[in-house]
């Protein structure tokens, strides 16, 4: 049976003649000449009921995964929902950064004209190696020498920028540089730092077997980079936490 016979519209009804919503959202994309790696956002491109459609049509693939993998989900109670809560966990969990806008992040302008160090950290991220599919655990520092025209954004919303940017699947270099992007394309501030530190299950569970690495990136942008004092002061601060 062809996949586009097992799909459903968005009101459950079966559909034999859609397309499936992978290949409308892609059609989409192509047509705009937008690129959809593992890591890009490309909630713009989904329309309302296609996340549904696509995660019925993930959990179908990975079905055939399982099948693949000669596992008998009929008479296994273990894995007989296996495929369901896999696409339910890809599509609405760990790679929902994906799929869903942006946070609202509410944006106020700097009336005390502050211009000192603020340092947000550490934020407690999730991700997952685009090699692997594999975990990635870690923590987030950020510095900001704010301007007197930055914005300035809530404590909160540090961490939930972190969490839209990390639930994709990515590598972290570059992971750090979309969440020192966002942040900056946001407060416009003098001065970011960006600092993740995290530790690698495709390292841990697979490979060398090595589960005490972790990889550190830092990002310094505008003052940090510029001035070798504010930046030992960030790092200094930063180094005093950790002990």
């Amino acid at each position: 049976m062809p996949d586009n016979a097992r799909l459903t519209t968005p009101d459950g009804t079966p559909s034999a003649t859609r397309s499936p919503a992978s290949d409308r959202i892609r059609q989409r994309l192509l047509a705009a000449g937008q690129r959809h790696h593992a890591n890009d956002n490309i909630s713009s491109f989904i329309r309302p009921g296609e996340l549904g459609e696509l995660r019925r049509e993930v959990e179908e693939k990975m079905q055939a995964v399982l099948h693949a993998l000669v596992i008998d989900t009929d008479s296994d109670h273990n894995t007989t929902d296996t495929a369901r809560r896999v696409a339910k966990m890809f599509v609405g969990e760990v790679f929902r950064g994906r799929y869903e806008p942006a946070p609202p992040v509410t944006e106020f302008p700097n009336i005390s004209r502050l211009n000192e160090l603020m340092i947000v950290g550490p934020i407690k991220v999730r991700s997952a190696c685009s090699h692997h599919l594999c975990p990635i655990l870690g923590k987030v520092w950020i510095g900001v020498m704010p301007s007197a025209s930055s914005a300035l954004i809530g404590l909160s919303k540090y961490a939930r920028l972190c969490e839209w940017i990390m639930s994709r699947p990515q590598i972290q270099e570059e992971a750090v540089m979309m969440l020192a992007d966002e942040l900056e394309q946001r407060m416009q501030p003098d001065g970011l730092a960006v600092v993740m530190e995290a530790s690698h299950f495709c390292m841990h569970w697979r490979g060398v077997k090595d589960d005490g690495s972790l990889m550190t990136n830092s990002i310094m942008r505008g003052a940090f980079l510029n001035d070798a004092a504010l930046r030992r002061e960030f790092l200094g601060l930063l180094s005093k936490h950790e002990r």
